[in-house]
């Protein structure tokens, strides 16, 4: 008896995303992943982000969702809502992607294959592994504060994750349930670490494969301040008791 496909969904948080969304929707729909959904969780763009996910949704009901949230409350706070979102609607693998385009979409088959094929929890798309890289035009300073982020991540948690701040992963769905996500604390990019650190200590592995991560042609991004003082303190209050669900 043939085994029917799982049914993945690509969780995309959005926020002044209208120049690149469009475009990683048809690279999405080109992929060879049968029953693939997209669902945008646009976060009241001013830009119109929001009507442009609606109109993806309405030329292609049966495989684009939106969310729509009224509260610009961090990416982890997003990611969680669409995580909840694609469980409730029966997916069994979600990838989870950001929408600028720099996550290479034609990774995808490939972690799900890996995530289904070997004893994986989650497997990250990452830049650190072999065979892993960066964008070329990426500054030496911008290339440094990774290397040192993931560095100073697995110094204090001991994840054994290369790239411990990937943002390009695909979850089983009892993954997710078991790490428990309303209980998760981070908001913004440390939301990432977080969610490695729950994975790790249930004993659950998490795979890496190989990606070239680009820079944003269109848009700019959302890192600021407050963000990098929270993805600083978080590995921290990990450490200590908070984050474990």
């Amino acid at each position: 008896m043939a085994v029917s496909s799982p049914k993945v969904t690509v969780v995309v948080p959005t926020y002044n995303e209208r120049e690149n969304l469009p475009a990683l929707a048809a690279l999405l729909a080109d992929l060879p992943v049968p029953d693939l959904h997209l669902l945008v969780v646009d976060d009241n763009s001013p830009d119109g982000t929001g009507e442009v996910a609606d109109k993806l949704a309405t030329e292609s009901p049966d495989t684009v969702g939106v969310l729509h949230r009224t509260a610009k409350d961090g990416l982890g706070r997003a990611y969680l809502a669409g995580m909840a979102r694609a469980l409730d609607e029966g997916a069994d693998v979600v990838v989870q992607m950001d929408a600028d385009l720099s996550h290479p979409v034609s990774a995808i088959p490939a972690m799900i294959d890996t995530l289904l094929s070997q004893d994986a929890a989650v497997v990250l798309g990452s830049r650190y592994v072999p065979g892993g890289s960066t964008a070329a035009d990426w500054p030496w300073t911008r290339k440094a504060l990774s290397a040192w982020a993931n560095f100073y991540v697995n110094a204090i948690l001991r994840l054994r994750v290369r790239d411990a701040t990937a943002g390009f992963k695909a979850w089983r769905a009892d993954t997710l349930r078991a790490i428990d996500l309303p209980s998760v604390h981070s908001n913004g990019y440390s939301f990432q670490v977080e969610m490695n650190y729950r994975t790790v200590s249930r004993g659950l592995a998490i795979l890496e494969v190989p990606i070239r991560f680009e820079e944003r042609v269109q848009g700019a991004s959302k890192m600021s301040l407050g963000v990098q003082l929270e993805s600083a303190l978080t590995p921290w209050k990990l450490r200590f008791g908070q984050g474990r669900g």
